[in-house]
């Protein structure tokens, strides 16, 4: 309704007027609660089975710690080597089980055993121990008690059977590899003689000498060794060979030839290559 006065139009509300009511608030459904409650019970159960699968494998893990080692397979061209020692060693490191058994502390226990030279120490599922084990190659003996092995090493042993068909070397410390070629030359010189090498030796001065099978000693010395040699193999087949058994020492330390000792009744005699 519009009422006019004094020329001024003025707008007039009457009683019946319609006034705006406030936004209704929205209406919760149900469905959308129920929702919300599904998530947490999917991850609450996604938890308690992740927390199973967890314990399972914790229980798993623990009966596999304490699962015992049942058989120990030793393997390797054993000679001198008892696969009972071997299984022997090893057995208090096996206490704890298969899985905490220390194979590299294992290997290191066995890697003292004197006849050792390499092992391998692994599992083999699922309660087996396999050690593999190489032997050391002795080509010859080292002092009193000790060996030296194919790559000029020495180790120490108690001597054990056959050990005195190996040649006997003995010198300095740190000479066995010097030693070892020493005695492939003078061998390789003295094999078209029929004589071989069975000990030599070095000594402080740095002297060589030699005992040859029979028990004939040839002394070296520290100078021209080879040539020595040689020149007691141009007169040997000659002049010794014929009372080889007799001989007892060959001193080749002079300059022009050498002394020969025989046995009883004791006799000398110079060689000179005049």
């Amino acid at each position: 309704m519009v009422e006019v006065r004094n020329g001024h139009r003025r707008r007039r509300v009457t009683a019946g007027a319609t006034r705006r009511r406030p936004a209704a608030a929205p209406r919760r459904h149900p469905w959308r609660s129920l929702t919300l409650l599904d998530g947490w019970v999917n991850r609450l159960l996604i938890l308690v089975g992740a927390g199973m699968v967890m314990l399972a494998g914790l229980q798993g893990y623990i009966a596999l710690q304490e699962l015992p080692v049942e058989r120990i397979v030793v393997s390797g061209k054993l000679q001198r080597i008892q696969t009972e020692a071997v299984r022997e060693l090893v057995q208090p490191a096996l206490v704890g089980g298969f899985l905490s058994a220390d194979l590299e502390q294992i290997r290191r226990q066995l890697q003292t055993l004197p006849w050792i030279y390499t092992v391998s120490v692994r599992r083999r599922w699922p309660n087996a121990l396999e050690i593999e084990v190489v032997e050391q190659l002795p080509i010859a003996r080292w002092g009193e008690g000790g060996f030296i092995n194919h790559e000029g090493e020495v180790f120490q042993s108690s001597r054990v059977g056959g050990s005195e068909a190996l040649p006997r070397l003995e010198g300095p410390p740190g000479s066995a590899r010097e030693l070892i070629v020493s005695y492939q030359q003078l061998s390789e010189l003295l094999q078209p003689l029929e004589l071989e090498l069975r000990e030599l030796s070095l000594d402080e001065r740095g002297h060589l000498s030699v005992v040859l099978q029979g028990g004939i000693e040839l002394v070296l010395g520290n100078t021209r060794v080879v040539d020595r040699v040689q020149r007691f193999a141009a007169v040997y087949s000659a002049e010794l060979a014929p009372r080889v058994d007799q001989l007892q020492r060959v001193d080749l330390r002079y300059e022009s030839g050498f002394a020969v000792t025989f046995r009883e009744p004791a006799q000398l005699a110079v060689i000179t290559n005049e």
